[in-house]
């Protein structure tokens, strides 16, 4: 029944009001924050415990709780802060649901904003008040409360982080008063109970106060780590054997909660220890203990996995979660991600020959197909067990591809039956169910493909042939074809320029999807798709570049065209070059055009996220670009000639930047190389002698954080710098 844990907190109830506040004050934040000691008066006026109309009381600790973004100045006040505070503790004792829910919604707030002022209420009233609430037998009381302890721990969390980042820079630390630790003795073992408040008849959807307490007590152990394990075994130890399932099932699933926080060297142990007895949980006679075991070990997969002996126990592991897997359509979602765990876990290195999970695969494989193909499967269980087949698939080693290609026979076989169930359609709903089992089927079909490579080319007709039907016959607005695209792309790399002949039939589909503004997802996957089939076919493209090319200026000079699709076009562009070479001459002064109003974009000092990601993403397709174009133009360097300026100024401005990101500076690398070797001859020597040249290369040289790769390039940048400068005729075309 924990299953859907990881998406519980979309539904965090204050979470969500502080959403809505958010948005509806966004516009009106600043004539708001003029008045607001003239609101908040009123405000809290209305909601003293003097106040007897109980509407008028949760209206205004509503009103409260929305504003209280913009009362920092009241809270940053001593005297206003500790009136504030004594009107919301004594709401909680109010003896109306809605108004104790409401205020314990406000505390949940106050945390999340004020943590650094909260350390005498803490003392003085809210850890009593909050544990009180906690046990309420009103449910959204009791769950307002535990979210209270949520919030704690998330900030305390991120207190951690920031602090770890503020030491390392040696700037001011965050105020940290270890409030989860402290509280630990009272709080968990409070969690604990109500965990064994499971309702038998609750959807996956509804949040309760039994799952509210199982993600409070998994942000605990991420918070405190170690110091919560002693008193959580306890509770274990105690009702993992318990009469009542609500017990055993509160036993198991809060072993699987403390599987990430503490140090793994302390957790092997009690793994070790306790996975026999997990997977012995799997044949509980009920389903709800079973889920959450498998669960439990999902969680263990994920966090703990050094801790599974694969000789001792992959072998009963993986028997009990395919046993849980068929024994009941609830238990789906946590079987299947506990054995998508399993294989990304123990898939070995890149091209390993075999791994851990190879003696398992065949079998694993069967029992995946078993699954997917019974006529009474619900398609939810279907499509669960397709995407655990695509992680199979995706982690196997070499010596399941024979395994894997005769597989690819029978996802054809099944996706080629699909084709026809177009006409067969009556419902949305059969519209529906028919695009998830393509989708599914093409999700798993694009790992073979990227799994088998060059092995590929003898079901390569099939695999087009059946590709091409579904295009042809899938309705507007469709899923299927973005995946369909992911599969094509795949099979270009594999084939290189023998996807030549598939060319085509498939160019329509592709000019189609570049043109089509209304479906941005299409848009954005047919984008890729055209650097995936230049790659590919190499300076065989070339016949194609100019639609290509004429798509995606188009796109560029669209206004109504979303931001994410520029860099890419950008990146495209470099593909293209790289692929046909000396033939990208033709487009190169209208790209330099483009690169160049590009690379004019800058952000504002204080910048939204939103916009210094899209700087920088659209930084790292100019330098994609123009990486392409050097090296398309290196046996004609003087194309190059006009551009060269344009270049380092943007280079320069990269190089200014406090928010430049590895993947930007290893483009830029790139770009430094390739222009110094394009022009070996020193020709452009004065603008290499630049001292934020050097700079830039050693910073990125020099960072210890960054990839092996990024820091080669950088190494491989300086030695061509150190050529052009120390050349004899250096700097005389600068």
């Amino acid at each position: 029944m924990w299953a859907k844990a990881k998406t519980i907190s979309s539904k965090r109830l204050y979470r969500l009001s502080a959403t809505s506040a958010r948005e509806r004050t966004k516009t009106c934040a600043t004539p708001f924050v003029a008045h607001s000691n003239a609101i908040l008066t009123a405000v809290v006026q209305g909601a003293r415990k003097e106040e007897n109309n109980m509407d008028v009381r949760l209206a205004a600790i509503n009103s409260l709780s929305d504003s209280l973004e913009f009362v920092r100045t009241n809270f940053d006040n001593e005297g206003e802060r500790n009136y504030i505070m004594q009107v919301i503790c004594e709401a909680t004792q109010s003896g109306d649901s809605r108004i104790e829910a409401s205020f314990y919604g406000c505390l949940n707030r106050i945390m999340g904003l004020y943590y650094d002022k909260m350390k005498f209420y803490m003392e003085k009233a809210l850890f009593g008040l909050t544990i009180m609430g906690m046990k309420s037998l009103e449910e959204d009381v009791a769950k307002l409360a535990i979210e209270f302890w949520c919030t704690v721990c998330e900030e305390e969390i991120a207190i951690e982080d920031d602090n770890a980042m503020a030491a390392a820079e040696g700037s001011e630390l965050r105020p940290f008063f270890h409030f989860a630790t402290v509280a630990a003795r009272e709080v968990v073992p409070v969690i604990l109970e109500l965990m064994a408040q499971q309702d038998e008849d609750a959807a996956d959807e509804d949040y309760n106060v039994s799952r509210a307490a199982y993600q409070c007590l998994q942000l605990y152990s991420q918070t405190i780590a170690g110091d919560i394990v002693q008193t959580v075994l306890g509770f274990v130890e105690m009702n993992l054997r318990h009469a009542d399932w609500h017990f055993r099932d509160a036993a198991v699933s809060a072993f699987g909660a403390i599987m990430e926080g503490p140090d793994e060297k302390m957790l092997f142990p009690l793994v070790k220890q306790g996975l026999t007895v997990l997977v012995g949980m799997m044949d509980d006679p009920v389903v709800q203990v079973k889920d959450s075991a498998a669960f439990a070990l999902g969680r263990i997969c994920e966090n703990v996995s050094e801790a599974i002996d694969p000789e001792e126990h992959l072998q009963g592991l993986i028997g009990a979660l395919f046993g849980g897997l068929s024994n009941s359509p609830k238990m789906a979602s946590s079987c299947c991600w506990a054995l998508m765990n399993l294989a990304e876990r123990f898939s070995g290195e890149p091209g390993a020959q075999t791994n851990p999970m190879s003696p398992h695969f065949q079998e694993s494989v069967q029992r995946l197909l078993a699954v997917t193909e019974g006529t009474d499967a619900e398609n939810q269980l279907r499509m669960a067990a397709y995407e655990v087949l695509n992680a199979f698939v995706t982690s196997a080693a070499n010596d399941g591809l024979p395994i894997i290609a005769k597989l690819s026979e029978v996802v054809l076989e099944r996706l080629e039956k699909t084709v026809p169930m177009q006409q067969q359609i009556v419902s949305v709903e059969d519209r529906i169910t028919l695009e998830e089992i393509q989708t599914s089927l093409t999700s798993v079909l694009l790992a073979i493909v990227q799994r088998l490579e060059g092995e590929v080319k003898p079901a390569a007709d099939r695999i087009m042939n059946v590709l091409l039907q579904i295009l042809s016959s899938v309705g507007a607005k469709s899923s299927v074809p973005d995946t369909v695209f992911a599969v094509v792309g795949a099979l270009a790399n594999a084939l290189e320029e023998d996807f030549a002949k598939y060319m085509e039939s498939f160019l329509p589909f592709l000019h189609n999807a570049l043109g089509n503004r209304e479906e941005p997802g299409l848009c954005a996957m047919a984008i890729g798709l055209v650097s995936d089939i230049t790659r590919g076919l190499g300076e065989m493209s070339q016949p194609y570049c100019d639609q290509f090319m004429n798509y995606l200026l188009q796109n560029l000079s669209d206004k109504s065209i979303s931001n994410q699709f520029r860099p890419a076009i950008l990146q495209t562009f470099g593909d293209i070059a790289q692929a046909i070479g000396l033939h990208f001459e033709t487009y190169l002064s209208v790209v330099a055009q483009v690169l160049q109003t590009a690379a004019s974009v800058t952000m504002g000092e204080n910048a939204a996220f939103e916009i210094l990601d899209y700087v920088i993403s659209l930084r790292e397709g100019i330098m994609d670009a123009w990486s392409g174009a050097i090296l398309a133009m290196k046996s004609k360097p003087q194309s190059l000639m006009p551009y060269v300026e344009s270049i380092f100024t943007i280079l320069s401005v990269i190089s200014q930047d406090p928010n430049r990101t590895e993947a930007l500076l290893r483009s830029a690398m790139g770009v430094i190389g390739d222009l110094a070797d394009t022009f070996p001859n020193g020709e452009y020597a004065n603008y290499y002698r630049a001292e934020w040249i050097t700079a830039l290369i050693k910073d990125t040289k020099s960072n210890r954080e960054f990839q092996p790769r990024t820091i080669e390039t950088a190494r491989w940048a300086r030695e061509q710098v150190k050529r052009q400068i120390a050349n004899p005729q250096g700097g005389q075309m600068s």
